[in-house]
C-alpha cells in the first residue's frame, strides 16, 4: 500500500503530463471499441441476413453438384428430393426444395429503350419457401407469383432499378435445361423485393419451381434442399445428424452448413477482424511510446530523489514496483476514460447506427447489412482494452526504470 500511495503521489506531481498521456491512451481505446463494435454488429447482422435470405442454416446438394457449383449444373441435381424432405421434416426441421440455374435476361427495345441482355442466376422456389426463408415481409411492389404461374418472376429492387424494370415489365429468359438443350420463355415482372440483404437486392431473380421444372425438363429433380435450424441448436451438430440420416437414402448427397456456402463472406469478416486487431496493436504502440516518454522524463527529473532513496537503503525491487505501478496507473486511468467513451460510442452505434445508404447502393462491402450499420456489445473487447492498456503501460516503463537504476548512486546524487 505504501508503494501504491507513493505512485499516486508521484502522478499528482505531474498532473498535466499524466492527463495528456492518459487522454492519448483513452482516445485510442475508445476508437478501438467503437470500430470493434461496428464490425461485430455488421458480422452478426450479416449472419442473420445470410441465413434468412441466401443460404438458410444448412443445405443439401449432391457431391457432384458441389464440385461443379460455379457452373450451377442441372445434370447433377437431386433426383428424388421427396424422401429427403420427409426425413428432414420427421427430425423436426423445416426444409424446402429449390432449383438454381444460370440464365440471361433479354431486354427489348420497346420495353427498356435499348436491346441487351444480362447474365443472372435464377432461383426457383415453391409456395412453402416461407417456412425457411423470410421474403414474405420484403415485398416492395407488386406481388409474389402464384404456384404454377409460368411467366411470373420477382426481381431484387436494385436489380430492377439498374435495368429499368418495373412491375408489369416483360422480358425473355434464355437458359439451358437439364441435358443441355436451349430454352427461352417470356416472363413478366410481378413483384419487386427490397430486403435487409443488399446482395439479394442487387441480384435476385425468382420464379415458381413448378414452372422451372417444366421449362428445364427437371422431372421433379431439384438442385438443393435448404434447411432451417433454430438458433438455440448448434448447426454442426444438426449437420452430423442429418448426414447420418440421409446417407442411407442417397449416398450421393452431402449436407453443408451456411459457413460452407459463404466462404467469401467469412474471408471478408476475417480480414476486417484483422484490421480491428491492427488498430488495437497500433493503440498499444502509441500507449507504449507515450508511457515510455513520460517515465523517461520522470526518471530524469527525479534522478536525485531515486539516488537518495537507494542511498538510504530502499531495495531496488521496491523501486521497480513503485515505478511500474506509476506507469500502470496512467494506463489504468487512460483505459477507464477510454472505456467510458467507447461505451458511449457503442451505445450510439447499437441504438442509432450509421446511415450508409449513400454508399451501400453502389459499393459492395461484403457485409449483408441494410442501409444502417449498427454496432453490438462485446464484453471481451472491453476486458482486452482495460487489461491490455494497463499491463502494456506498466511494461513500457521497464526500459526507463532499468536505465535509471543502472546509474551509480554517487553520479545521481550530484544532481541534488
Amino acid at each position: 500500500m505504501f508503494l501504491l500511495r507513493l505512485a499516486v503521489k508521484n502522478l499528482s506531481r505531474y498532473t498535466r503530463r499524466t492527463i495528456i498521456t492518459a487522454v492519448a491512451i483513452a482516445m485510442g481505446i475508445a476508437m478501438y471499441l467503437a470500430v470493434d463494435s461496428m464490425l461485430l454488429g455488421a458480422a452478426e447482422e450479416s449472419e442473420r441476413n445470410l441465413k434468412w435470405y441466401e443460404t438458410a442454416s444448412l443445405r443439401v446438394h449432391t457431391t457432384a453438384w458441389w464440385e461443379d457449383r460455379l457452373f450451377l449444373p442441372l445434370d447433377e441435381a437431386i433426383e428424388e428430393p421427396q424422401p429427403i424432405l420427409e426425413t428432414i421434416h420427421a427430425l423436426g426441421y423445416g426444409a424446402v426444395s429449390r432449383t438454381r440455374f444460370s440464365a440471361e435476361l433479354i431486354l427489348g427495345w420497346e420495353e427498356f429503350g435499348e436491346d441487351g441482355y444480362l447474365p443472372v442466376e435464377i432461383t426457383a422456389i415453391g409456395e412453402d419457401d416461407g417456412t425457411v426463408y423470410r421474403y414474405g415481409a420484403t415485398l416492395a411492389e407488386g406481388r409474389f407469383f402464384n404456384a404454377g404461374e409460368m411467366d411470373g418472376i420477382v426481381l431484387g429492387s436494385w436489380l430492377a432499378e439498374d435495368i429499368g424494370a418495373t412491375v408489369g415489365s416483360s422480358l425473355i429468359v434464355s437458359t439451358r435445361g437439364k441435358g443441355g438443350f436451349f430454352e427461352a420463355f417470356d416472363a413478366q415482372v410481378v413483384g419487386l423485393v427490397n430486403c435487409p440483404n443488399p446482395n439479394v437486392n442487387r441480384t435476385l431473380v425468382m420464379m415458381d419451381i413448378q414452372a422451372a421444372d417444366q421449362y428445364l425438363g427437371m422431372k421433379g429433380a431439384v438442385t438443393n434442399i435448404d434447411i432451417l435450424v433454430p438458433d438455440r441448436e448448434e448447426v454442426q451438430s444438426v449437420q452430423r445428424t442429418l448426414s447420418q440420416a440421409l446417407s442411407s437414402l442417397d449416398s450421393s448427397v452431402i449436407v453443408l452448413t451456411w459457413k460452407d456456402l459463404a466462404q467469401d463472406y467469412l474471408a471478408i469478416v476475417s480480414s476486417k477482424q484483422g484490421g480491428s486487431s491492427l488498430i488495437l496493436f497500433l493503440i498499444f504502440i502509441i500507449a507504449a511510446v507515450g508511457i515510455s516518454n513520460t517515465m523517461l522524463m520522470a526518471m530524469y527529473e527525479r534522478g536525485g530523489e531515486i539516488a537518495m532513496m537507494r542511498a538510504m537503503g530502499m531495495e531496488e525491487r521496491r523501486l521497480w514496483v513503485s515505478f511500474l505501478l506509476e506507469a500502470a496507473l496512467i494506463g489504468l486511468l487512460g483505459s477507464a476514460i477510454g472505456m467510458v467513451l467507447g461505451a458511449l460510442a457503442t451505445l450510439y452505434m447499437v441504438e442509432v447506427g450509421i446511415d450508409l445508404s449513400f454508399m451501400l447502393r453502389d459499393l459492395d462491402m461484403g457485409f449483408r447489412i441494410p442501409s444502417v450499420m449498427r454496432g453490438a456489445w462485446s464484453l471481451s473487447s472491453f476486458i482486452v482494452a482495460a487489461v491490455g492498456g494497463t499491463v502494456l503501460s506498466g511494461m513500457a516503463a521497464v526500459i526507463p526504470v532499468r536505465r535509471a537504476l543502472k546509474s551509480p548512486i554517487t553520479t545521481a546524487l550530484v544532481r541534488l
